[in-house]
């Protein structure tokens, strides 16, 4: 053994010494050999791999969900998923409501409407055991240190896994979709013959897009073994990919105030009269527009979109249940494709604001002990009244003059009466919320001030965030903002992003906004590729140590060992929050064990979000996967044994793999962000 192998070794052993993370891990560490060098990888190559019969796109949403599918053989025909049982008043079910109901031994029973229909009809005192779940998926948003275990709790109040639940939900839709399928082809369809793709926020953290990843698994939607079979798709850039294909007849364009090729019931269809629409008409055109299950995506750019130049900016603004997302992409020519501009940003800002704001009211007029209490002692009762709420909501509008009615459940007048010994009338007169009155019939009479103050917080928070957006240097000159996501049909929304937008840019509404996630997903399952340049929303890179530098590095990462100084707990960056990186870029490193006699190599990936980090003891720093690589029985020929690591960027996900050059030995390794 050489004096400089010793040395090392010693180094190691001392490194142990002193507390840090590196030390705690009890890493016997890796220092660099090479100097940083990126290597663009050609993007065609990236999606080899099995050739699929069919794309099934799943839009799992907080309120409500759908699939959606092509065959690769006819791709520009996209079918939307079969009616489904069930429906609401005055709500186009096109998707199904996002419920699930477990039996009370918590297998699976239903889901949509008809687990809340079930649900419904279940006598009280038996329904106090059925486990009803319904918004859940904000619990992934929410949830800070996300993991495998992470509980969400059930109308009666008792905690289930949640992981558990979005394998239910996926292994129905898996269920429903493969039989549509078979029917379709008149002979059993094959799963292994589907590309599966879920979308989910772009806001979203990694955890949470890769917990949808492990329910995929864990519900049998794909096997583990093929991850590729699986795309997580982002909801704007899916929104994005599809409204390139808008023909001018698809939308509305709020911004001129005129509907492209615009019809009144009345009109000659067809006469191509462009007329003044107001909001509520533009949502008459997107309710007529619905009854359609297929989609004829013609196979050309839409005429809006050839408006476009070379670098031409749109935004997309994804306003969906739970969160609302933005986007801000530019346009590549010849093909069209599409760069990422600006990191993906929103937040928890989608429509369910509205229905707390409502909990909140009814809880000012009678009291959040009994709101409490209503709620697990008569949880069916409740869904019940938040879906006459939801109706109602959709009704709401700038213009309108007269009241709101919402039936409240009979059980809700007679507990309330047992609970507090007077009458829900009386709470009301007794209540200082003077906009809402009893009406004989049992209901609540809201006047339409009082329902546009429950949107305001919601719609205040995404005005807020559009303005800040639109502040931002990357921002300037955007041509279009496509207004898309199941919240985009509220026209107190659209009034208000006209308001704040002042004709700044032109803002557009697919016909069927509230399905154009569902149909881009589809279409970037036939096509990854088409978004070539993304934003990464964090900062990578792995744990080394380097020769200790004077004055840069801080005296208490230093060891001094026989003459050699080095530091300890060096983040080594393979990219920065908010870099643009290519589709299939490869960040490529070559390290070198610090004890040549290692049997095992760890490295250690590690995240942040802040763009410049020095050291992975740095708060907000987490560890987020590890590569392991045996070596052991293997001798290298080099003075220094050689390991590659690399990491490829610009899909929705991260992979990474570590390589010893002497033998070809590779490992490779999913970065893992969940808690453990």
């Amino acid at each position: 053994m050489s004096e400089a192998d010793t040395t090392t070794d010693k180094i190691i052993t001392d490194a142990m010494a002193n507390p840090s993370p590196a030390k705690s891990l009890g890493d016997p560490g890796i220092t660099p050999l090479s100097p940083t060098h990126i290597q663009q990888n050609d993007t065609d190559q990236v999606q080899s791999g099995p050739s699929f019969v069919v794309v099934v796109a799943i839009d799992f949403g907080t309120t409500s969900s759908g699939y959606a599918y092509a065959f690769t053989k006819e791709p520009e025909c996209i079918h939307t998923m079969r009616r489904w049982e069930g429906g609401d008043p005055g709500v186009s079910n096109q998707k199904t409501p996002t419920t699930i109901l477990l039996t009370p031994d918590r297998k699976f029973h239903s889901f949509g409407y008809a687990a809340r229909d079930f649900y419904h009809d279940l006598d009280p005192s038996e329904s106090k055991h059925w486990l009803y779940l319904e918004k859940f998926k904000m619990k992934l948003h929410t949830t800070a240190n996300l993991s495998i275990d992470t509980d969400i709790h059930a109308a009666n109040g008792k905690r289930v896994k949640a992981l558990d639940i979005f394998a239910y939900a996926l292994a129905f839709f898996k269920e429903q979709a493969l039989k549509e399928l078979s029917d379709q082809t008149g002979s059993d369809f094959d799963n292994n013959d589907v590309r599966w793709v879920i979308t989910v926020p772009a806001i979203w953290k990694m955890p949470a897009k890769q917990f949808m990843r492990e329910a995929a698994y864990k519900s049998g939607l794909v096997p583990r073994e093929n991850p590729e079979q699986l795309i997580i798709a982002l909801e704007p850039e899916a929104a994005s990919i599809y409204c390139r294909k808008l023909r001018l007849h698809q939308m509305v364009d709020l911004g001129t105030q005129t509907t492209q090729n615009g019809f009144s019931p009345n009109d000659n269809v067809g006469s191509g009269m462009s007329q003044v629409v107001s909001p509520g008409h533009a949502k008459e055109l997107v309710r007529r527009n619905r009854q359609s299950r297929t989609f004829l995506v013609e196979n050309v750019i839409g005429e809006l979109w050839s408006e476009l130049e070379e670098g031409d900016r749109y935004v997309v603004m994804d306003c969906g249940g739970g969160t609302v997302d933005l986007t801000v992409h530019q346009i590549r020519l010849p093909e069209g494709h599409l760069k990422e501009l600006y990191k993906a940003s929103g937040g928890p800002y989608g429509s369910i604001g509205v229905d707390y704001e409502f909990e909140k009211l009814l809880c000012k007029i009678f009291g959040q002990d009994f709101i409490d209490q209503f709620k697990v002692k008569r949880p069916a009762a409740w869904v019940d009244l938040m879906i006459a709420f939801e109706s109602r909501k959709r009704a709401a509008a700038p213009d309108r003059t007269n009241p709101l009615n919402i039936n409240l459940p009979f059980s809700f007048i007679d507990y309330y009466k047992k609970f507090r010994g007077h009458s829900v009338e009386h709470a009301l007169r007794k209540s200082n919320v003077d906009f809402v009155k009893w009406s004989s019939q049992g209901m609540l009479r809201m006047s339409p001030d009082a329902m546009n103050t429950l949107f305001k917080p919601t719609i205040d928070h995404i005005i807020q965030h559009l303005t800040e957006l639109f502040d931002k240097p990357e921002v300037s000159d955007i041509k279009f903002l496509f207004l898309v996501g199941g919240f985009a049909e509220s026209s107190l929304l659209q009034q208000a992003v006209q308001n704040m937008l002042q004709g700044r840019s032109r803002i557009i509404i697919p016909h069927d906004v509230g399905l154009t996630i569902l149909k881009g997903a589809v279409l970037f399952g036939l096509d990854p590729s088409v978004i070539k340049v993304r934003r990464s929303p964090l900062t990578y890179g792995v744990g080394v140590l380097n020769r200790f530098v004077e004055g840069k590095h801080p005296p208490e990462k230093l060891l001094v060992k026989d003459g050699t100084r080095w530091c300890t707990d060096v983040f080594d960056t393979f990219i920065s929050a908010d870099q643009s990186v290519a589709l299939g870029e490869m960040v490529k490193r070559s390290y070198t064990p610090a004890k040549p006699s290692q049997q095992v190599i760890v490295i250690h990936v590690y995240c942040s979000e802040k763009e410049s980090v020095a050291f992975i003891s740095q708060p907000g720093v987490r560890k987020c996967g590890t590569l392991r690589l045996d070596v052991s029985g293997t001798e290298s020929t080099a003075a220094r044994r050689e390991i590659q690591t690399l990491m490829q960027f610009g899909d929705t996900e991260i992979r990474a793999m570590a390589v010893d050059v002497s033998t070809g030995r590779t490992v490779k390794a999913s970065i893992d962000f969940l808690s453990h």
